[in-house]
């Protein structure tokens, strides 16, 4: 018998910029790959963004809410209305926390995406051991921060600073990571498995199996995310990543609904 695709919660899409496709283009996509449900999960705008290209305005906002209605209406699948919402202190307490009561979201993701991790590159005479321990601290500080704000449902790519294939030496993560990890279990947050990174020059999923491993003793329960940023990379690689999920003992997966979370047979 076929295990079933689990939901794919991580999908952006041509109002970010970056990506193409509206929501119910993902909704199509899902139904062929034979996922019931995804969630659309576009970049949360910010104010006088100093990256207007990769995100939707404030203006737009409205627009990616009619959109994934739509995809809502069509029936295709389940959609649920989701952000990703990157982590910024200087806008916690104020505008993001506004945005997450704008709308009745079903879950956000919240993300660590600024550091010279991504575009440092093996090889690179930057990427000294010591330039690389002292990223990893900031990115796992941030991480560890982003958690105790308790704006957030899931962790997105929970390890990205290895997108382009610099790794941080597995002795140095056990001392950094763990902590970080605490801070998501004390917050009763969940953490992705995020497929993209088999496509980047990590090669392999966010996070690692060695982290889901750490997950799994805190009891940090796992959600599934492409993170597409086209409809064709819905679902993509997600056996792969069931299996990994399995290995680390996961038997389970959580699902969102209108912020609140329920765990189902994995």
């Amino acid at each position: 018998m076929r295990t079933s695709i689990p939901a794919d919660y991580h999908s952006h899409t041509h109002l970010c910029r970056h990506a193409g496709g509206r929501p119910i283009d993902y909704a199509q996509a899902a139904v062929v790959r034979g996922i019931q449900e995804i969630a659309c999960t576009e970049h949360i705008p910010f104010p006088n963004d100093p990256f207007p290209a990769i995100r939707m305005t404030m203006a737009e906002l409205a627009t990616y809410f009619d959109d994934v209605r739509e995809a809502q209406d069509s029936g295709l699948c389940t959609v649920l209305l989701g952000l990703e919402a990157d982590y910024q202190p200087t806008l916690v307490t104020g505008h993001i926390q506004a945005i997450l009561d704008s709308a009745d979201f079903d879950l956000i993701l919240g993300a660590v995406h600024s550091g010279p991790f991504w575009d440092l590159t093996p090889g690179c005479p930057t990427a000294t051991p010591e330039f690389i321990e002292q990223m990893a601290h900031t990115y796992y500080q941030r991480m560890t921060e982003l958690a105790q704000t308790g704006l957030y449902d899931i962790c997105a790519h929970f390890d990205l600073l290895k997108r382009t294939g610099v790794f941080a030496p597995e002795s140095l993560l056990a001392k950094i990571v763990p902590p970080a990890l605490d801070a998501v279990a004390a917050a009763d947050m969940a953490i992705e498995i995020n497929t993209s990174g088999y496509d980047h020059g990590a090669g392999e999923a966010y996070p690692s199996l060695q982290i889901l491993h750490w997950m799994r003793e805190r009891d940090i329960p796992i959600t599934f995310g492409s993170d597409a940023h086209s409809p064709s990379d819905v679902g993509r690689y997600f056996e792969d990543a069931v299996k990994l999920a399995r290995e680390a003992g996961y038997t389970q997966r959580a699902i969102y609904r209108r912020r609140r979370r329920t765990l189902v047979p994995l």
